[in-house]
């Protein structure tokens, strides 16, 4: 593996990728500490130090993973790249409600441009939402969960001030967009999943920091050694399929002779990737948001119990809801019906099953058992975090687990896979050999 790093950097074009990605990657770090104008730096470092103490019921945590913790430091990039996680997930969705998207998607090349240039629109509109509704509650302190010094983080709480900050945070989001895209057209992967990836590893270091300081030298060994074999497991389901084995049929087309070659259909153990955890951690979240505006409703209070992580109840309808939201999400994005007419339409048939509908529900068949252990593997990985806070009493200080370690792991391998594509074009042997 070493040699194949060794063999990448000495290739002209695939160094000038690396450094090329590597060096974005440093201007997007630069502006995840960068402050929005109006900020008091000093006071607000207290106050989200103050406030990541009892994080484990804050609205915005899903957020600040996918920031890197640039939303609590209310950075220029501080909305990070949610916005348009959000918007990507919602064109998908409506996708397959409406038919305008759905032509769009089987047109090809020109559809999926088009489609990409509304989720930059959708983006930057939720980007308005998202960066008032931080902005507003910074002002009122609400985002800190009305922590010490929470008042003091802005310098002024007039329009203007505000209007200017939630101004340059849209601003940042648009050029996170433009730096992924620089990063896919000249560097090494998908960039908006590298990005990802580097807000989510971002917080790694102080995360391992705190543990070691809180809880000794034997309890981070054995967190460093449960992580490597999460981590291993992760890697082993991400890479598990099923595949399904296609056989072409020979045809005639003018003078020359088509098909008779065999493939096979993958299906993912994980079909639905980190998809259902982010459906379920946002639902969630909306009971907490409700108890942070009406803190003296008596339902609110009655609630508030039940809202913490590490009780039973809460874990228990978070799996659950990471189950239906699997099934949901491979249900709309996977249609057993139209990958049996396209099979059908080029002569393919699996072995065995007839073409047309029995191929359809076959289909059906393997993937909803299929689908299944992808789901059970989604909720238990979820639940690693919450189960560390009953047992470290440090949730915020795991960080192998739940989303994280998920967006880690497949950003790595799609990263990997990229770069070992390019290494064999060369003859190279690749990192995984």
């Amino acid at each position: 593996m070493l040699t194949a790093f060794a063999r990448a950097f000495r290739t002209p074009d695939l160094r000038k990728k690396i450094l090329f990605t590597l060096f974005i990657i440093l201007v997007f770090r630069i502006g995840s500490i960068l402050p929005t104008p109006n900020v008091n730096v000093g006071a607000l470092k207290e106050t989200a130090d103050a406030a990541k103490k009892g994080a484990s019921g804050q609205v915005f945590q899903l957020v600040d993973l996918f920031s890197g913790g640039a939303l609590l430091k209310l950075s220029v990039f501080a909305l990070g790249i949610m916005p348009y996680i959000t918007a990507s997930i919602i064109l998908q969705l409506l996708t397959v409600v409406i038919p305008r998207l759905e032509a769009l998607k089987k047109e090809g090349q020109a559809g999926t441009t088009k489609i990409t240039q509304y989720t930059r629109y959708l983006t930057v509109a939720l980007a308005i939402l998202q960066a008032t509704g931080i902005v507003a509650m910074a002002s009122t302190g609400n985002l800190f969960g009305n922590s010490a010094g929470a008042d003091d983080v802005l310098y002024e709480k007039g329009v203007f001030p505000i209007v200017t900050m939630v101004i340059v945070m849209v601003a940042g989001t648009s050029v996170i967009m433009w730096l992924g895209e620089l990063i896919t057209d000249r560097g090494v992967g998908n960039g908006m999943s590298i990005l990802i990836f580097t807000q989510v590893v971002a917080v790694f270091p102080s995360q391992f920091w705190g543990i070691y300081k809180t809880k000794g030298s034997f309890i981070f060994a054995i967190v460093i050694l449960v992580g490597l074999a999460i981590m291993a497991g992760v890697v082993f389901v991400e890479q598990a399929q099923r595949r399904i084995p296609v056989q072409y049929a020979k045809r005639m087309v003018g003078r020359r002779m088509y098909g008779g070659t065999s493939t096979y259909i993958p299906l993912k153990v994980n079909q639905a990737g980190i998809i259902p955890v982010i459906f379920a951690s946002s639902l969630l979240y909306l009971p907490v948001l409700a108890s942070q505006l009406w803190p003296n409703n008596s339902w609110v209070q009655k609630v508030q119990p039940y809202l913490q992580q590490d009780n039973p109840w809460h874990m228990a309808v978070f799996f659950g809801f990471i189950i239906f939201f699997t099934y949901f999400y491979v249900a709309i994005t996977f249609n057993p019906t139209e990958v049996a007419d396209n099979m059908k339409k080029y002569g393919g048939f699996i072995p065995g099953i007839r073409p047309g509908r029995p191929t359809a529900e076959y289909l059906d068949y393997v993937l909803t058992r299929i689908t299944t252990p992808g789901a059970l593997y989604l909720g238990l990985v979820s639940l690693i975090p919450m189960v560390a806070f009953a047992l470290l009493d440090a949730t915020q200080d795991f960080p192998f687990g739940g989303t994280s370690i998920l967006i880690v792991v497949g950003v790595g391998l799609d990263t990997v896979k990229q770069v070992e594509s390019q290494l064999q074009q060369r003859n190279y042997e690749g990192f995984l050999r």
